[in-house]
């Protein structure tokens, strides 16, 4: 679901205003000033969609895309700007390092550029590129002349001059020339004009290969994705050919640890005032809760505009946060905002190694998963829902009565008890 905003009701203005949507259903393209966007609402606020979820409905309804043309044009059309991002191995390279630089705080990576950095300086860059590299360019700069197709289509064909790009981080090394897109919250998708035009600025500029890498940062752990053109003016036609995950804790956590952690869990009662988890992914819990501490406190809105939430997934995940004790809601210039409470600050300010171990008792704290994650143990397969549904009725859970309720926390269940054996390493 598309996220409402301010965007969305400029968006619809503009579309009414200057007739877009026959304009494309007759020409295929429409292309716009950012003189006539800032009429309603600043440009580059407006044109700013880093994934699906963060465009305005007028444009997810339509299928319709936006793309910069140069420094103050756009063209909008009936095509993908977007990829989604491919499952990659659990397998994890602990990359051992020494820090000895006191300005970077490993345990406490709150931006991409920090991500970066990170990755730099502890070699993951190196051993993925497969080459020492140096950090050459970073920040905006101007795009070449190029022209290139979108959805494989000639009536899509768009040319691009002296657009504005950004480049997180460029390095270079003997052989290639490496340009790094990152983020620190996960998402679904990503928009693919941040790679393909910095590519298709510095093929052309350079002799050396031009390798895209997609860097993502969340709880320790760095997954990187190498992405590829299989048609230099194919905007479409990007495709991954390598992707790994590093972490550069040292601690490996086995199946004795977690078990251990079982035998002396306490078990908590269920929260009155909280609802029971509808949030799958664990990961982005602990991505919330890491923007959060990054941000100290962050509105509904911002979180959903921001952060590849819906507005219902917003509350999913503030919620699940607050079941484990980790956010609250606190009102702050008059404005609902999640906060970390005193336990989640104090969880926070540990090393990522405490931290993680930490979690995980948190989450076995709760009877439904800690029964759930024994069965799995004494089975040695993971229980079906039908089976977690039984767990979850013997540990009363507030506020769950229905079969049809049962079965949809069941699958949070199963996604949090699955993140805990991820951890596990043999």
């Amino acid at each position: 679901m598309a996220n409402e905003s301010k965007n969305q009701t400029a968006w619809l203005s503009l579309f009414d205003k200057y007739d877009i949507l026959n304009q494309i259903n007759k020409n295929n393209l429409f292309s716009i000033k950012a003189e006539q966007i800032n009429e309603y609402r600043e440009s580059r606020l407006m044109t700013k969609f880093d994934n699906t979820n963060q465009l305005p409905e007028i444009f997810s309804n339509n299928n319709i895309g936006i793309l910069p043309t140069s420094r103050g044009s756009y063209v909008l059309g009936k095509f993908n700007i977007f990829h989604k991002f491919e499952s990659i191995s659990d397998v994890v390279d602990h990359h051992p390092y020494t820090n000895i630089y006191e300005s970077m705080d490993f345990n406490n990576i709150s931006s991409e550029s920090m991500a970066i950095n990170c990755a730099y300086i502890s070699k993951i860059l190196d051993d993925f590129v497969g080459e020492p590299l140096v950090a050459t360019v970073s920040g905006r700069m101007g795009s070449n002349s190029f022209e290139f197709s979108l959805n494989n289509s000639s009536a899509h064909k768009i040319k691009v001059d002296k657009a504005q790009i950004e480049i997180d981080g460029g390095f270079e090394g003997e052989r290639y020339f490496v340009l790094i897109e990152a983020k620190n919250y996960i998402s679904d998708d990503f928009i693919i004009r941040q790679l393909y035009y910095p590519y298709r600025k510095w093929q052309s500029s350079i002799q050396k290969q031009v390798r895209n890498i997609y860097l993502t940062y969340s709880n320790g752990i760095f997954e990187l994705r190498e992405y590829a053109f299989a048609s230099l003016e194919g905007y479409n036609s990007i495709n991954l050919t390598r992707s790994k995950r590093y972490a550069i804790y040292n601690t490996v956590i086995n199946i004795e640890i977690i078990q251990e952690i079982i035998k002396k869990a306490n078990i908590e009662p269920e929260p009155t005032n909280v609802p029971f988890p509808q949030a799958d992914s664990f990961e982005r819990v602990i991505n919330l809760c890491e923007l959060i501490s990054a941000s100290e406190f962050l509105s509904k809105k911002e979180i959903t505009e921001n952060y590849d939430f819906d507005s219902r997934q917003t509350d999913y995940y503030l919620n699940a946060s607050k079941y484990l004790g980790l956010t609250e809601t606190k009102s702050i210039n008059s404005v609902a905002c999640g906060v970390l409470t005193p336990k989640g600050k104090a969880l926070f300010e540990n090393d990522i190694n405490t931290r993680r171990l930490q979690i995980i008792e948190l989450i076995l704290a709760k009877k439904a998963f800690r029964e759930t994650l024994i069965q799995f143990f004494n089975k040695a397969t993971m229980p079906s829902k039908n089976e977690i549904v039984e767990i979850m009725k013997q540990a009363k859970l507030n506020n769950v009565s229905t079969d049809i309720t049962y079965n949809r926390r069941a699958s949070t269940v199963l996604g949090w008890v699955n993140w805990i054996v991820d951890q596990i390493e043999e």
